[in-house]
Parts: C-alpha cells; structure tokens; sequence
C-alpha cells in the first residue's frame, strides 16, 4: 500500500498495523525533516509537491516489485505533502516478514526506489524567511 497525506504520519499506529501471527520481524524507515544548515541558513520546514496520480501509481508498483522481489508478507509507505516542519516525519515505510533480514531488504529497496522514482518536489524553508526548490542533485535554487 503506497499513500501520500497531507496530514501528520503517525509512526506508533502504523507499526502496530502489522498484526498477522506469521509475521517474525517488521522493519520501519522514518524520514524525519531536520533543521540542518545549508548554505549557512537553518532549515525549519520542507514543502513537498507531488504528481499525485503518478506517484501513487508508480508507488503502488514499487511496493509490488518489494513483495515480489523479497519473502515479505506486508508492506506500506506513505509519503507527507504539503509543508512539513522540522522534526516531523516526512516518509514512514513498514515492512512485515517471517524473518529480519527480509523485513530489512524489502525497506531499503522501497525507499530507494522511491527516492529515485518518485515525481515529488521539495522546497526548503529557512529560518531567515528566504526559502529554496531543491533539485535532483540537492543544490538550492534559492528565491
């Protein structure tokens, strides 16, 4: 399952989502916006824009190419639009399986390939008041 929301991800309920009696091990990735420097300026929020029909397609099949590609028996992503404040979540991902190393595999391959595929747009926020697009290959442009 592939969501993109706007409102707050909630960790603790999804990781107790997973409740089938087969499942050995669930790993969960939380992308957490920090409020790192860039540039000398202090980050304070992200704003994600996505191409919602096509990144819920393309995220439904990654979680596809997961279920199939490693022994998992669940597993979710969801990913926040909209503006997100420093240390809130911005991606959670949880993956279920008999066993860990599975569980774990199957969550680093989904955020990659999320990373990778993903039509998602990201500005930073300064605490400044100015604020920047990131492109592909980090670098600010800023406004």
């Amino acid at each position: 399952m592939f969501i993109l929301q706007e409102n707050p991800i909630d960790p603790i309920k999804l990781r107790n989502a997973g409740t089938n009696p087969i499942h050995g091990a669930m790993v969960s990735f939380e992308g957490i916006v920090r409020s790192d420097e860039r540039k000398g300026r202090q980050v304070n929020a992200l704003l994600y824009i996505a191409d919602t029909p096509a990144c819920v397609q393309e995220g439904e099949k990654i979680i596809e190419e997961a279920l199939s590609l490693f022994p998992i028996t669940e597993a979710v992503c969801i990913q926040r639009v909209g503006k997100v404040n420093s240390t809130e979540t911005a991606v959670w991902i949880g993956v279920w399986a008999s066993h860990r190393d599975e569980a774990f595999k199957g969550c680093r391959y989904i955020i990659e390939e999320i990373k990778k595929r993903l039509l998602i747009w990201k500005k930073e926020f300064y605490t400044d008041g100015t604020c920047a697009w990131i492109r592909g290959s980090q670098t600010p442009v800023i406004l």
